[in-house]
């Protein structure tokens, strides 16, 4: 094509005034620059959501299946039956989960209780989470277990392994208070420690939930027969979404079903926002960056005159000559986007190795030393083709107007 050709010659052919070679220098700079920024960046928002994730695989189960209406559903639903008849499903455990009131150590705490069925200690990985030196018990003989949250164990000053009964009250179904004697219209039980308490390194679960069993919360919340939910694990080389899939045509529009990520959708939500925010504002970096090129290009009319002139003494119209100069700035923005992602991986590559940029001045400060990255080929991709749009439209128009008068 010869507009590309000829911008290709302008831009690696000796250049008349050094000022020109310069400012053409800075422009590839100013858009690798701007470029290796957007890499890092969003490969950082990657590190940190696959950071995120890797916290919910210890207690969130890998499919949830939740009444679309309502707050339980009945434990003997035909379709529930079919699911738990599936064969690529493992482990099937049922769930009640309610708010209570906790009172210890002279403390009150709204706490969630989360009844569960025995075949639980098979679906969760609960030996990387339990600390203490007891064992994971939901019920004994006529006892019932109750295994904490760290930071609500601490919220309450008790340690892994409480004394004595831990009084549970929760109000009961369809009752108003009784002013007069209000501890009648709760429903009060005990939890005992099995001496450990699990720490997940997630708020939500770490301060607010006591693990029991399912037949004390059905007692507790007065929903004999009823669950709150269905924790499935999937059979080893099973399609996780081929597996929702079966599941949601299965129970069709009555039942919610959830994987790990779906069951945490507001969290990532956030912080898919706040990747598309950054991406926006060094998008505007990048524009800024890309202006350079106008200088760039200015000079270069300048210094080419004659030669534009001979051109169209040779028969090339102005649309022709305008293409040069187009073709000029998009070469600038694509010699830079390519210098950018190359040096924006080796960053990236560089801070998976070493770690060298740390999240704190000491170590064991946050869950993680270093800043997380994950690289992702989307982001490339993206990056790569938003460099080339920001510098085609920086030097579309000043391009079309200073054209005009060579």
């Amino acid at each position: 094509m010869f507009p590309l050709f000829v911008a290709r010659r302008y831009l690696f052919a000796r250049k008349r005034h050094l000022t020109t070679g310069i400012i053409s220098v800075i422009s590839v700079c100013g858009v690798a620059l701007a470029t290796a920024a957007l890499i890092v960046t969003l490969s950082v928002f990657n590190g940190f959501r696959d950071m995120v994730a890797s916290f919910f695989t210890a207690l969130d189960p890998e499919l949830k299946v939740t009444p679309a209406e309502g707050k339980t559903i009945a434990a003997d639903d035909p379709l529930l039956a079919k699911l738990k008849a599936q064969d690529f499903i493992q482990v099937y455990t049922e769930t009640l989960q309610d708010q209570a009131l906790i009172v210890g150590n002279e403390r009150q705490w709204v706490v969630n209780i989360k009844g569960v069925s025995d075949s639980f200690a098979q679906q969760a990985d609960l030996d990387a989470i339990l600390y203490g030196d007891g064992e994971f018990c939901l019920h004994a003989d006529v006892l019932e277990y109750g295994v904490m949250g760290i930071r609500l164990a601490s919220a309450l000053g008790l340690g892994s392994n409480y004394e004595g009964g831990l009084p549970i009250y929760a109000p009961r179904r369809g009752e108003r208070v009784n002013m007069g004697n209000p501890m009648q219209s709760f429903n009060s039980d005990e939890l005992y420690s099995p001496g450990v308490v699990f720490n997940t390194n997630q708020a939500q679960y770490d301060a607010t939930y006591i693990l029991t069993s399912l037949s004390f919360a059905r007692r507790l919340f007065d929903q004999q027969g009823r669950l709150s939910a269905v924790e499935l694990k999937l059979k080893p080389g099973t399609s996780l979404r081929s597996a929702k899939t079966t599941i949601r045509q299965l129970l069709g529009q009555r039942f919610l079903v959830q994987d790990r990520y779906e069951q945490q959708a507001d969290t990532f939500r956030i912080m898919q926002i706040e990747k598309f925010i950054a991406y926006l504002f060094l998008s505007f970096i990048l524009l800024v960056a890309s202006f350079n090129i106008i200088s760039s290009l200015s000079m270069l009319m300048i210094e080419k005159q004659e030669n534009v002139a001979t051109l169209r003494a040779l028969g090339a119209n102005d649309s022709q000559i305008r293409q040069i100069f187009l073709f000029e700035g998009w070469l600038i923005s694509g010699i830079g986007a390519l210098l950018g992602i190359v040096g924006g991986l080796a960053l990236c590559w560089a801070q998976i190795r070493f770690g060298f940029v740390k999240l704190g001045a000491s170590e064991g400060s946050f869950v993680v030393d270093a800043y997380p990255v994950s690289i992702q080929p989307s982001d490339v991709l993206l990056t790569f083709i938003t460099v080339l749009l920001v510098g085609l439209i920086a030097v579309w128009l000043p391009v079309r107007r200073m054209t005009r008068d060579l």
